[in-house]
């Protein structure tokens, strides 16, 4: 591994110093152009994705092909899926070590990576396990223990875990960060290199970012090899989105009644409301809950199983209006969010682009309204000249207009939200996890329960999903609705000349 790499080669093969290429005109390209397995083109089929997006087409190839990579793309372009596609292709399902290593700056970030890795390597029976702080370390250690072919971690918990000696990362061929300008305003730069340095260093390594701070960038150079630069539109160009901004100047007492105005009139389907502090996030919650707005909050003062639950909740359309503060800005892939409104103003110019990425996302239209405060115009310029407009001012709405919009905003308050259905419910469906009261301490492997699995009658290996076997339990999916005719044949059948009980696994 060349640690003090001068160059970087750019997707059309010439050699620069710090070029980037032209953004990349979408088309239609679809997965089985990559030689991909029937495996995952069957899970990508599944899961609605048609064809792949700008990123996918430029990152998927040259991971295929084993090219360390840099990518500075917008928020919601598709990069989780542009590397968890070919890492899935590529993983080796026999192997029981970790074979790839996902860093993310946030706990709900790894949460959403590892649900979209094992999505698009179900049929490939890829597990993968999240680990992150503010959960229960032994936990952790337990199922760090099993078998998982990717590792999904924030860079402190990883860290951790390497100290204690209770993760293997001797097999680690692929290292992805994601988010990585979020990674360094966070702090994590020092965590992250340190991580690097206990990895072996034969392997492939791509890092994703929407924007490429000098740190990010000098971190490429010394770890990566000739990394391939991709860039996908940019973070600073409108054009890229079908976002519709608007700025409202309010002063600090008034924000409260604007907000009230604001969503009336706007109307909105689905709305994320972004404070600086949890104490505003509070109050915020606590004014809307008493309006009768369908509403929740998340921020960082909350347990982790509570947030969780709030963004899982939100996902399925629960809930209109979401409170949060940037813990759920960056990298959260939620659909059809239709508005973003920054109640405070963002300290960071950053931030304002990854929250208002929260909606316009994939291709759809979505607005951001921006509030800011008199003495907040040196924050308000900072934004402006990063994402090289001028936010469009808005004026406040009147009363006639309130009044015009207040009918279709209280009969939309009285519907019940329209569920959304997750990315993997379908893909799920048909799949039964199995409980087995077998596991390691009866000498029991993964390669026993396929062997005999794929023997009764009308089964095959391609009906077997992920298989975690633990101490003294084996969790089986069965797939493809199959599940009810493996339950009733192992009833009476043997793994390895043991006959378990076996019953429908508590989800």
């Amino acid at each position: 591994m060349n640690e003090n790499q001068p160059n970087n080669e750019t997707v059309n093969g010439t050699h620069t110093e710090n070029e980037q290429t032209a953004p990349v005109e979408a088309a239609q390209v679809p997965f089985s152009t990559y030689g991909l397995s029937e495996e995952i083109l069957r899970s990508l089929d599944t899961l609605g994705y048609p064809s792949a997006t700008p990123v996918q087409q430029q990152v998927i190839p040259q991971a295929l092909a084993g090219k360390d990579v840099t990518v500075k793309s917008q928020t919601g372009s598709g990069k989780t899926a542009a590397y968890g596609i070919p890492l899935c292709e590529l993983l080796d399902w026999e192997e029981s070590r970790p074979q790839a290593l996902i860093l993310t700056p946030t706990r709900e970030l790894a949460d959403q990576v590892k649900e979209d890795v094992m999505n698009i390597g179900r049929f490939k029976r890829i597990k993968a396990a999240a680990i992150y702080g503010k959960q229960p370390f032994d936990r952790q250690k337990r199922e760090l223990m099993q078998r998982n072919h990717v590792i999904v971690g924030t860079p402190g918990r990883v860290m951790d875990h390497i100290e204690k000696d209770t993760i293997d990362l001797e097999r680690i061929q692929y290292l992805v960060i994601d988010e990585a300008d979020e990674m360094l305003s966070m702090g994590f730069i020092e965590q992250l290199e340190k991580i690097i340095k206990q990895l072996p260093t034969e392997r492939v390594t791509m890092l994703f970012s929407a924007t490429l701070p000098k740190d990010v960038e000098s971190l490429c150079h010394r770890y990566m090899r000739s990394p391939v630069d991709i860039e996908i539109g940019s973070a600073t160009d409108k054009r890229q989105t079908q976002i519709q901004h608007k700025l409202y100047r309010v002063g600090e007492k008034s924000k409260a009644a604007l907000l009230q105005k604001v969503t009336v009139v706007e109307n909105p389907d689905s709305c994320m409301i972004f404070c600086r502090t949890k104490d505003n996030v509070d109050a915020v919650a606590i004014q809307l809950e008493r309006l009768g707005y369908p509403v929740n909050k998340i921020h960082g003062g909350m347990e982790q199983d509570d947030r969780n639950r709030v963004m899982n909740e939100f996902r399925a359309g629960q809930f209109r209006y979401l409170v949060a503060t940037d813990v759920a800005a960056r990298g959260i892939d939620i659909d059809r969010i239709t508005h973003v409104i920054n109640y405070d103003l963002p300290m960071e110019k950053e931030s304002y682009v990854h929250r208002t990425g929260r909606t316009g996302r994939a291709g759809q239209s979505g607005t951001a309204i921006t509030f800011a405060t008199p003495f907040e115009d040196k924050f308000l310029g900072s934004i402006e000249r990063y994402i090289g407009f001028e936010l469009p001012l808005a004026e406040e709405p009147s009363a006639y207009a309130v009044s015009e919009a207040q009918a279709a905003f209280d009969r939309k308050l009285r519907d019940r939200p329209t569920a959304k259905k997750s990315r993997g419910e379908e893909l799920n469906a048909d799949i039964m996890k199995l409980y087995f009261n077998g596991g390691k301490k009866k000498k029991l492997r993964p390669v026993d329960f396929v062997g005999t699995i794929a023997r009764i009658e009308g089964i095959t290996a391609e009906d077997i999903g992920i298989i975690s076997v633990q101490e003294t339990v084996t969790y089986v999916d069965i797939l493809n609705g199959k599940g009810a005719k493996v339950l009733k044949a192992m009833q009476e059948t043997t793994v390895k000349g043991k006959l378990l009980k076996v019953q429908k696994a508590r989800t």
